[in-house]
């Protein structure tokens, strides 16, 4: 009885350093592949966080020169990794009270827009009004 649990533990513990040594070159040979694909205008990063856009690419030396903003630099290849992904900036003015994007006004919208804006920019004769009309009340101030 007590040989099969131990049989059982060596096989789970064989399994799971399969299984980890697998996962383990599947990446080594993602990052492999990555790097055997850069060629200059590709933006990358450094692990120190540099991210700029590769200039040029020497597999034998394993150096890579990148530009960022204006300012080129040499850098072992295995300190590159891919660019991080930027987010894209929405603005509050764009989203409601729940963070759910506010419909963009059409083209429809925007000419009555224009034609409200126009009529509140007619002058107004001052003549024809007179004083001796009581101004309208708003049903709620009756």
């Amino acid at each position: 009885m007590e040989y099969s649990f131990m049989i059982v533990v060596i096989v789970f513990m064989v399994g799971l350093m399969w299984w980890q040594s697998r996962k383990s070159k599947q990446q080594q040979s993602k990052v492999k592949d990555f790097r055997e694909s850069l060629q200059p205008g590709t933006e990358v990063a450094t692990f120190s966080g540099l991210i700029g856009t590769v200039v040029s690419v020497d597999l034998d030396k394993d150096q890579i020169v990148i530009d960022s903003e204006g300012a080129q630099s040499r850098w072992r290849i295995q300190a590159i990794t891919e660019p991080p992904v930027v987010p894209a900036f929405v603005s509050d003015d764009e989203v409601d009270a729940e963070g759910n994007p506010l419909e963009a006004p059409n083209d429809a919208d925007q000419a009555q827009i224009a034609t409200d804006s126009n009529a509140a920019q007619e002058p107004i004769d001052v003549q024809s009004v007179t004083t001796d009309e009581a101004p309208e009340q708003h049903p709620a101030a009756k």
